[in-house]
């Protein structure tokens, strides 16, 4: 319960200083894409980069077989490299799962794009350190 307490109280804090620096209507979302077909993966890049242009902060976490995307995706003529080459250079990519990237063989690759990875829950990103942050999570 005291968890819950501490996050609601975190919540508050964080609404009250958007609001004192004019920020109060501002959203946070994080999006989770699991999905490895790159025409469900696109909806993903596209939405976290609708609401950056929209002047929302957003991030895009990358996790389960999405993670073999990454990869894919460096190919210049793969479809939608032009999307996810743009969500990686305005530093959208908030985290690359460890654990999913090394269980699907592109550990080495993520790497090599310099993309942050996320492993504080046992090898994967934590949704608790996005909601904490008062981030909305939509999974994909």
């Amino acid at each position: 319960m005291n968890l819950i307490r501490f996050k609601i109280v975190l919540i508050i804090l964080k609404y009250l200083h958007n609001k004192k620096n004019g920020k109060e209507n501002m959203s946070k979302t994080a999006i989770f894409a699991f999905q490895g077909e790159a025409i469900c993966f696109s909806h993903a890049l596209l939405n976290v980069l609708d609401l950056h242009n929209k002047g929302e902060e957003a991030t895009l976490i990358i996790e389960g077989k999405a993670c073999s995307l990454v990869k894919e995706l460096a190919d210049p003529e793969a479809p939608f490299a032009g999307l996810y080459k743009k969500v990686k250079e305005l530093g959208l990519i908030g985290a690359v799962c460890r654990a999913c990237s090394a269980k699907m063989g592109v550990l080495e690759e993520v790497t090599a794009q310099n993309l942050p990875l996320g492993e504080d829950l046992q090898g994967h990103p934590s949704w608790d350190g996005y909601l904490t942050r008062g981030y909305t999570i939509i999974t994909l």
